[in-house]
C-alpha cells in the first residue's frame, strides 16, 4: 500500500509537472507571437491610406511619436476647414478690399505652427487651441500690411469712440472742444490726436461703392469728384458773359479791359504797350466801366 501511493504520488506530481511545464511553454509562445505582431505593427510603413482609416486622435500619437512631413500634411488638410471658418469670420468686421483668401493665407501658417507646438499630454482640445494661433497669425499679418503704427490706430479709435458717443447722448454733431472735454484732453493734444489719425482714413480707390442691377458695381474711382475740373456749364455762362460785355467794344478797349482785369497791368504799362498815355488809358477805362455798367442794367433779369 505504501508502493502504490507513492507511485501515485509520482504519477500526480509529474502530471502537476507536465502541466506547469506545458503553461510555461504555452505564455512563452504566446509572448513571442505578441512580440512578432509588435515588430510587424512597428516595421509597417505609414500611408495615407492607413491614416484615413486611423482616428485622429491616433494620428496625433503617431505624429508625436515620430514626427513626419507626410502625418503632418494630413493634419493639415485635416484642419484646413478651421482657418476657413476663422478667416472668413474676421473678414467680415474688416474693409471690403481685405481679401479673405490672404486671411486663409496667413491663417494657414498659424495652422501649422499650431500643429508643431501642441503637446498631447496636457489634454486639451486642439481646437481650441488651434484657433487663437490661426486669430494671432490674421492679426499679425494684419498689423505688418498696415503703414500705421498701432498707438496712432487706437488713439484715433478712442477719438471716434469719444464723438460716436456724445452724438448718440446729444443728437447732434460734437465740437473740438466739446470732444476734448470728454476725452479730458487740452487743445494741443488733441490737435496732435487729429493730425495722427489724418492716414488712418486713407480708402482704396477701387472698393465697391454701391451694387447697381447690372454686371458692373460702381466704385470709389467712379464716383469721386474733380475739384481742379472746371464745370462746364460755368465755363459757358462765363464766355456768353464776356462776348456779351466786349460786342460793342473797339479794340483797343477790349485791349484794355483784357491787360488791366486778366494780365493785371498797371495804367503805366498799358500805355506803353498801346503807345497811349496813362492818363488816357485810366480815362478810356472810366469810360468803358459806365458803358458796360448801363448794358448790365438792362440784362439783370436774363442772369
Amino acid at each position: 500500500m505504501p508502493k502504490a501511493t507513492t507511485k501515485v504520488g509520482r504519477k500526480s506530481a509529474s502530471s502537476a509537472t507536465g502541466s506547469g511545464s506545458g503553461r510555461t511553454s504555452k505564455s512563452t509562445a504566446t509572448s513571442s507571437k505578441g512580440k512578432k505582431k509588435v515588430r510587424r505593427k512597428a516595421t509597417t510603413t505609414v500611408t495615407v491610406e492607413v491614416l484615413v482609416d486611423m482616428e485622429i486622435g491616433e494620428v496625433w500619437v503617431l505624429y508625436q511619436a515620430g514626427p513626419s512631413d507626410m502625418i503632418r500634411n494630413f493634419l493639415i488638410e485635416n484642419y484646413l476647414p478651421l482657418v476657413r471658418y476663422t478667416a472668413e469670420r474676421m473678414h467680415t468686421r474688416l474693409p471690403s478690399e481685405v481679401d479673405v483668401e490672404d486671411l486663409m493665407s496667413s491663417g494657414l501658417f498659424g495652422l501649422m505652427d499650431a500643429i508643431d507646438a501642441f503637446d498631447l499630454s496636457r489634454g486639451v482640445k486642439f481646437e481650441t487651441y488651434c484657433t487663437q494661433r490661426i486669430r494671432g497669425a490674421i492679426f499679425d499679418e494684419l498689423r505688418a500690411m498696415d503703414w500705421v503704427p498701432r498707438l496712432v490706430r487706437s488713439r484715433t479709435a478712442k477719438v471716434d469712440r469719444a464723438r460716436r458717443s456724445f452724438e448718440m447722448q446729444h443728437g447732434r454733431r460734437a465740437t473740438e472742444s466739446e470732444i476734448c472735454n470728454r476725452m479730458e484732453v487740452d487743445k494741443n493734444e488733441f490737435g496732435k490726436l487729429s493730425r495722427d489719425s489724418k492716414p488712418v482714413g486713407v480708402v482704396s480707390l477701387n472698393r465697391k461703392w454701391f451694387e447697381t442691377d447690372s454686371n458692373k458695381d460702381v466704385r470709389e474711382i467712379d464716383v469721386v469728384k474733380d475739384h481742379r475740373q472746371e464745370n462746364p456749364v460755368t465755363q459757358l455762362q462765363r464766355d456768353d458773359l464776356k462776348l456779351l460785355m466786349t460786342k460793342g467794344l473797339s479794340r483797343a478797349e477790349r485791349l484794355i479791359i483784357i491787360l488791366y482785369y486778366y494780365e493785371e497791368m498797371t495804367m503805366k504799362e498799358i500805355g506803353i504797350t498801346l503807345d497811349l498815355s496813362e492818363s488816357r488809358v485810366s480815362q478810356m477805362h472810366s469810360s468803358i466801366l459806365a458803358r458796360l455798367k448801363a448794358q448790365m442794367q438792362h440784362r439783370t433779369k436774363e442772369f
